[in-house]
């Protein structure tokens, strides 16, 4: 007996969309709700890191202590409030991939936001040579304008602004 439903032909999401998920997924053991971030470094289809938002080995995490929150004045008088008990999703990343022995050189990155500035050197410096955002930072510019000057396309799945409440970075 034939089936009078039509088929619906399945879609494989594109290595960008796949990878995404991927860091999405490993943004699951965050240890900071105020960014719960996750990261995959890949290159050739394979994923050769991961990473996510944390302190680290053996230190407290935001969600068992609370936050360690410093503020930080800027160049025009701003002032904003960071975390810094953690290490950044990319950073994370990027200590796993040394620890295990795997060069990261000619990967891609793929991330939460925008990478921040001190994330974006070392990419530049780790040989990384592209960067897929799921979505814009606030304070992303500075490092959008040294992957440019690097040569490091970034891309952004959604163009929406990722924010924080009160001005938190």
């Amino acid at each position: 007996m034939k089936s009078t439903k039509k088929s619906v032909k399945y879609k494989r999401p594109s290595w960008d969309d796949y990878f995404m998920e991927v860091a999405d997924a490993i943004s699951k053991r965050a240890t900071c709700d105020r960014g719960r971030s996750g990261c995959v470094i890949a290159k050739d289809k394979q994923v050769l890191a991961t990473g996510y938002v944390g302190s680290p080995s053996g230190f407290p995490h935001c969600d068992e202590v609370g936050h360690q929150i410093k503020k930080l004045i800027h160049e025009d008088g701003t002032v904003t409030e960071h975390c810094v008990r953690t290490v950044h999703a990319e950073q994370n990343a990027i200590c796993q991939a040394a620890k295990r022995g795997v060069s990261i050189r000619g990967a891609t990155v793929y991330c939460r936001m925008t990478p921040c500035r001190t994330c974006a050197m070392l990419l530049i410096n780790c040989g990384i040579v592209r960067v897929y955002c799921e979505r814009k930072y606030h304070a992303g510019a500075e490092s959008e304008q040294m992957f440019k000057k690097a040569k490091i396309p970034v891309s952004y799945k959604y163009k929406e602004t990722l924010k924080y409440s009160k001005t938190r970075a």
